[in-house]
């Protein structure tokens, strides 16, 4: 059962994104960003294979590609990567869909939805884009879908051990750290590689007094 819900929501996904034709935004400065994630993500969604005892456990990327590239080109991107760590790894396809849901697509998904209640509640300040979606956010959308998974696991009737839980806990801490530096990062310097960035609505001038 896992299996068939894992299809439909990629493919949902993967369908809605498609719709949008997000490609066009390659034409401008995003295409660097997307092209080097297209090399380093599938390396990291690679390692778990090497792990011991295969614990499935790994860098997300999903809210940092998210912030870089938008909802609809993060999900095609994610596609690519799912696509390149099935035919470069050992891993079975189902293993392979699980990687490219759960890691990919529900915390994008996730991070797309906390993006829009901060947007929405909070004021557009840097320190709430940076640690508000690049740290906070990420660490809710990652620890979020692990939950999720396993609350999906357990109505189907498949084990999932506590320490598989805990692993994805500090997990999603070390994606938030690495999406937050990075997104401060970028937003200093190369603001343009953050599809959802505006120095506008960010870096606005303050009221005349």
């Amino acid at each position: 059962m896992l299996f068939w819900i894992e299809s439909i929501l990629g493919g949902a996904a993967l369908l809605a994104a498609l719709s949008l034709r997000p490609w066009r935004m390659l034409a401008g400065p995003l295409l660097t960003p997307a092209l080097a994630a297209l090399v380093f993500l599938p390396l990291l969604w690679l390692l778990p294979q090497h792990l011991p005892q295969g614990l499935q456990v790994q860098f997300s990327g999903a809210s940092l590609l998210l912030l870089m590239l938008g909802w609809p080109l993060a999900v095609l991107e994610l596609s690519a990567i799912a696509l390149l760590v099935y035919a470069l790894g050992q891993a079975p396809l189902e293993a392979v869909l699980a990687q490219w849901v759960w890691i990919g697509i529900v915390p994008a998904t996730l991070a797309l939805g906390i993006g829009a209640a901060l947007r929405r509640w909070l004021p557009p300040n840097p320190f709430v884009y940076t640690l508000g979606r690049g740290f906070l956010g990420t660490a809710v959308a990652v620890f979020g879908s692990g939950l999720m998974l396993a609350g999906l696991q357990w109505a189907s009737g498949v084990e999932s051990s506590e320490q598989a839980l805990v692993a994805r806990w500090l997990m999603a801490w070390g994606d938030a750290f690495l999406t937050g530096l990075m997104a401060a990062v970028f937003v200093a310097f190369v603001p343009q590689w953050l599809a959802t960035w505006s120095d506008q609505r960010y870096l606005h001038p303050p009221p005349d007094a």
